[in-house]
């Protein structure tokens, strides 16, 4: 059954970015039970997956390339409509910045993701 309670965007991001962060697989499936619409989807441009399990075994491929690792958000949330975006880092155990980008996405009524594109480094110069 589907929690209807909406959700604001700090909470719904801040629970996204927990879920890349959980290695162990029940934690991760509320996390992602809690932020994401159950059809949601993400794609970057290494990888991509479409509902709730997907979405799981896609964060545990990450823990298995990259033990220890651990993302943050590095910006404030933007909002307008049903869409957002924030910057986010991937950093090493030792503190060291793997890489860094800005994340786009939809957001349901309830508040959950819809949708997520990630990119990766900074805006491509005009």
């Amino acid at each position: 059954m589907t929690d209807t309670t909406t959700t604001d965007p700090t909470t719904t991001v801040d629970t996204y970015l927990a879920m890349w962060n959980e290695e162990d697989p029940s934690r991760r499936a509320e996390h992602i039970s809690a932020a994401w619409a159950d059809d949601g989807r993400y794609a970057d441009p290494l990888q991509e997956a479409e509902g709730h399990a997907a979405l799981s075994e896609m964060v545990a491929g990450i823990h298995q390339q990259l033990p220890g690792h651990r993302f943050t958000r590095t910006s404030g949330i933007d909002v307008h409509h049903d869409e957002l975006r924030f910057g986010w880092q991937l950093a090493a155990p030792d503190g060291t910045v793997a890489v860094a980008g800005v994340d786009v996405g939809a957001v349901a009524d309830d508040g959950r993701l819809r949708r997520i594109t990630g990119f990766f480094g900074a805006l491509p110069e005009g």
